[in-house]
């Protein structure tokens, strides 16, 4: 829902609905710094999601880093379905670096690691080689699209094309191809608009401000993980990971005081 919906619904005054999302964004955030370790997975995708934070790329001010388009990066256990870090930032080298090292830290054990073939990603100095070296077995996935045909409306543009083809390739150990695929991980993606009014397409309810964009992120990411039950397994993803026993409310992450 968007912000004044909410405040339509509830009563409540925008301020204030804004100042539980902040308060419940960085419980979350908290949250899942601490919790989220120590993860065993045998198959781990990773994608990103596009947005904007008030002004579309091209109306945005040359070097403003608060507004524009921003990236949602997320990595997806296959088998667990959890989501075991993201991050919203410019798609830079050295943010994807980030995204990497801090996905890294948390994983426990050696696993397959699945991405698209963004080039910072893949190349000879790509992130997935500088974070992790030779202790993973990695694979890309680049879908071949073919092409719209000639005359197409404008506003058939977003329109889903026909995959010609899928290239698979092993970059790093010996990564099984056959379950090498961002499949999980683009479902993932749908999930977050789906549940997310900031990620709905052509709309107006897309963030205002960047810090509100990562608050509602976070959020978001601690709900799936803690509290939706995932027709896949029948159990939170964070119970499928074995990082909980127990399906959590809302209410057992705004009272928490300790992680």
């Amino acid at each position: 829902m968007g912000i004044r919906a909410v405040q339509r619904f509830t009563g409540l005054h925008q301020e204030t609905v804004l100042n539980i999302l902040e308060t419940a964004g960085q419980k979350a955030a908290a949250f899942l710094d601490a919790n989220v370790r120590n993860v065993r997975s045998e198959y781990v995708q990773v994608d990103e999601l596009v947005c904007f934070v008030k002004t579309k790329e091209q109306n945005t001010d040359e070097g403003d880093m608060e507004h524009g388009n921003f990236f949602t990066h997320l990595s997806v256990c296959r088998q667990s379905k959890l989501i075991v870090n993201f991050l919203v930032s410019k798609r830079s080298w050295k943010d994807s670096l980030d995204f990497m090292r801090d996905l890294r830290d948390r994983m426990a054990g050696r696993f397959t690691l699945t991405t698209d073939g963004l080039r910072a990603y893949v190349g000879k100095n790509g992130v997935v080689r500088t974070a992790f070296g030779e202790t993973i077995d990695y694979a890309s996935e680049v879908k071949v699209f073919a092409e719209r045909p000639a005359g197409m409306y404008v506003f058939l543009k977003r329109n889903p094309c026909i995959v010609k083809a899928i290239k698979r390739k092993a970059r790093i150990g010996n990564p099984d191809l056959k379950m090498s695929t961002t499949c999980h991980v683009e479902r993932m993606n749908l999930s977050l608009r789906q549940l997310n009014r900031r990620y709905a397409r052509l709309t107006l309810g897309y963030s205002k401000k960047l810090d509100n964009l990562k608050y509602a992120i976070a959020l978001f990411v601690w709900h799936f993980n803690y509290c939706r039950i995932h027709s896949a397994h029948k159990q939170t993803p964070a119970q499928a990971a074995g990082l909980t026993d127990r399906v959590w409310t809302i209410a057992d992450l705004l009272t928490a005081t300790a992680f």
